[in-house]
């Protein structure tokens, strides 16, 4: 049905956590893309073991190459960007394909809801690591858990039509590793008229945090984005996808109110100001 994108940097216990959580919870059948990263640990080799396609990288890449390098693995219409730190909860496709029959639209973007063991989208402690995690308080008390569909999202697991993807060019290697890539990919999303940003409160996956960024030095995706597109995230998110608010339609253009503008200002001052340092630190 889907091709799920899952990249690992020598993550094998959490990888086969998360592939054992989607043969065990998906209720249908799906295309798993692989990309490896380095894979010292022996993740390559486990990899090598299964059927699952694969794409690899020497060394660590980060997410966005490796997004980019499994996505031209994938054969089905749709495509779920996913991370390697992931436990797929029950009937998580089941959600996901349900939303598929009352979009109208051909290029949207879908996301799941996180769970996780701080304050978050769902804050529900069922371990901090592999080693305790708790997955049958997670599969017990989850259900119970009532969370709305949101506007704005531009986390993962995500959902897109692959076509979508092959018209922004997927993910944007200059925010490697990955902060600022995700914001980064909405935009261009945004940029070619996308404006169904949905996140859907009852598809869910438990998560235990950017395992793979910790292991490698972070860019600063935040001016990264701010110098390529002259606003900021934080202002993108708010004026733009709405993020977090709960969903009620189509996006539109933003409201041009006082606070709209006042916003704006402070985002070009920013700007001028990355701009100068920059030319500063390239003369120096």
């Amino acid at each position: 049905m889907f091709s799920i994108i899952i990249p690992t940097f020598n993550n094998l216990n959490y990888l086969k956590l998360c592939l054992n959580s989607l043969k065990k919870n998906s209720k249908f059948n799906h295309e798993i893309l692989i990309h490896i990263n380095e894979g010292t640990d022996g993740s390559l080799e486990f990899i090598k073991s299964t059927n699952f396609k694969y794409s690899y990288s020497e060394k660590n890449a980060g997410v966005c190459v490796a997004f980019n390098k499994a996505a031209k693995l994938a054969t089905n219409d749709h495509i779920v960007l996913a991370h390697d730190d992931m436990y797929f909860c029950p009937e998580w496709d089941l959600f996901f394909s349900k939303e598929l029959t009352k979009i109208k639209t051909n290029d949207f973007f879908l996301s799941g809801t996180m769970v996780q063991p701080f304050e978050s989208y769902i804050n529900l402690n069922c371990g901090l690591t592999y080693d305790d995690f708790d997955e049958k308080k997670l599969l017990t008390e989850l259900p119970s858990i009532i969370y709305q569909d949101f506007q704005g999202t531009h986390w993962q697991p995500s959902l897109i039509p692959l076509e979508t993807w092959n018209k922004v060019g997927g993910f944007s290697e200059e925010f490697s590793p990955g902060l600022g890539s995700d914001p980064d990919f909405n935009m261009k999303l945004w940029k070619i008229g996308v404006r169904l940003f949905k996140g859907l409160g009852e598809c869910r996956v438990y998560h235990f945090s950017s395992l793979s960024l910790r292991k490698k030095t972070w860019n600063n995706g935040a001016k990264t984005f701010l110098l390529k597109w002259g606003i900021s995230i934080k202002f993108f998110k708010k004026y733009y996808l709405k993020s977090n608010e709960k969903f009620d339609g189509l996006l539109t253009e933003p409201k041009k109110t006082f606070f709209y503008y006042f916003d704006f200002l402070k985002c070009k001052v920013a700007f001028i100001y990355h701009h100068i340092t920059n030319k500063f630190k390239i003369l120096c």
